[in-house]
């Protein structure tokens, strides 16, 4: 039984958040210490917690520890990862250990430390509606709050003068595979839920990760590590060509900058798509130690003779998939280049067959009227985030790691998340809290040379003043 509608402060907030992930929690460290901004942030869980299922022992994040929520923007934040080690009393023990990049179960850790602590965080609350309301000039939110089961236990409403989205993205599974996922049975679980499932998996006689991207190849090396030698019965297959390394020369890095990012912003929709379509080394290949320490345990699998029992073949597709006899699971493949079709007959199988962005269709059905949408009736975003809305909405909606349409590979990476914040924010001030750098890299993306707009804060409209007999 939920209560009636409970109204918070009738006076609009400056911003709501929906969703807590690092992108929106990044944003909230960072509004933290203006004073001047009313901002909550609403998220259904009942805490923080980045990827649980992908928390292998050893596995690392693939940017290094400055790009933590704040410190490329504001070093000297309280809420940076150095920081959190101090208090933590690990400063010397990260400094010896002289690590660039931090584990993901220590990543997690820095970000719940951080989550526990901001003030404007509002966990179990389920955002159902977002409407812009004229007579108020300002958005409606309509949220339920959650109990500790997770069932609804109050309405609420706020109203806020500007919105950001960080909903973050969900698992995929294929079309092949969908319904083995559902089905009883013969283990079938996403990357994403691995860890929850382990056991299950390292017990069955056969099986097979499907994806060869970063969570496939940590996955199998996982149970390459933990399966006996000479009896890992293991296959990893993925639709790529190759088992390929993530680009991560320095100068190829620099895609991943807000020089590129702006470059990005001004192409053509057609180029642009293009270019998403053909980058995905830049954001989908390996990382090449975890690719180094694959080889070594293979190798190690050798050393008292024989080759180990793992098959490793890229370029496969899963055409269909279907179950026998409840107990095992055939998966028909097919080779990209050969054009050759086998069988493959199978105990478990995990897929780390990656993610997609939540809809925003869901949450924004209520502002749908006033979306301005490009030719392929995705939402059109600004420079600074912003959602291209009709003229009559006077309020903005963000949008973080929902913009690679139109910002580029950047949009998921961590390392531009404070930097996107601070843009977002110096739009809503009416100063420059977070001064961003002009340049930020060596490459200079087009042949014209053009001065870099800088994301300014919000001016305030001059009035001109009246003058008698005139």
């Amino acid at each position: 039984m939920t209560h009636p509608p409970r109204h918070e402060p009738a006076s609009p907030r400056d911003l709501v958040g929906i969703g807590i992930g690092p992108c929106n929690l990044s944003l909230a460290a960072l509004a933290h210490p203006l004073a001047e901004l009313d901002a909550v942030f609403y998220e259904q869980r009942p805490g923080f917690d980045w990827h649980p299922g992908l928390l292998i022992d050893g596995a690392t994040i693939q940017v290094p520890f400055l790009a933590d929520l704040v410190t490329l923007v504001d070093p000297t934040s309280p809420w940076s990862f150095l920081n959190y080690l101090r208090n933590r009393e690990r400063l010397f023990p990260f400094y010896f250990a002289e690590r660039f990049h931090i584990q993901r179960a220590e990543y997690d850790a820095y970000c719940r430390w951080v989550a526990q602590q901001l003030p404007g965080l509002r966990f179990r609350h389920q955002v159902d509606a977002v409407r812009w309301n004229p007579e108020r000039d300002a958005f409606e939110v309509d949220f339920t709050e959650l109990d500790a089961e997770g069932e609804a236990e109050a309405l609420g409403r706020t109203y806020t003068r500007n919105i950001v989205l960080g909903i973050g993205t969900a698992p995929y599974v294929p079309d092949p595979l969908r319904p083995l996922v559902d089905a009883p049975g013969v283990p079938v679980v996403h990357a994403a839920d691995y860890l929850d499932h382990r056991d299950a998996v390292l017990a069955a006689g056969h099986v097979t990760v499907v994806g060869s991207g970063q969570s496939g190849a940590e996955v199998f090396l996982d149970l390459l590590r933990h399966r006996p030698a000479g009896r890992e019965r293991l296959h990893w297959i993925g639709r790529t060509e190759a088992f390929a390394p993530m680009e991560y020369s320095k100068l190829g890095l620099e895609h991943f900058t807000p020089d590129y990012t702006r470059y990005f912003h001004a192409l053509p929709e057609p180029v642009r798509d293009r270019l998403i379509a053909a980058q995905g080394q830049l954001h989908k290949g390996i990382d090449a130690g975890t690719l180094a320490a694959i080889h070594d345990e293979l190798y190690r699998h050798t050393l008292h003779g024989g080759w180990p029992d793992a098959v490793l073949t890229p370029g496969v597709r899963v055409r269909t998939a279907g179950r026998i006899a409840t107990t095992r699971i055939e998966l028909h493949l097919e080779h990209l280049q050969q054009g050759d079709r086998s069988r493959l007959t199978t105990d478990a199988v995990v897929l780390a067959t990656g993610y997609r962005d939540r809809p925003l269709d869901h949450i924004l059905v209520g502002l749908d009227p006033y979306v301005r949408r490009d030719n392929s009736e995705r939402p059109r975003i600004d420079e600074d985030f912003r959602l291209v809305l009709d003229p009559s909405v006077t309020g903005s909606v963000y949008v973080q790691n929902a913009e690679l349409h139109t910002h580029g590979v950047g949009a998921p990476d961590l390392g531009l998340a404070a930097w996107r914040s601070a843009t977002i924010l110096n739009s809503l001030i009416e100063k420059d809290p977070y001064p961003l750098p002009s340049r930020t890299a060596f490459t200079s993306f087009g042949l014209e040379e053009r001065a870099a707009r800088v994301p300014q804060a919000r001016q305030p409209k001059r009035l001109t003043p009246l003058v008698d007999g005139r």
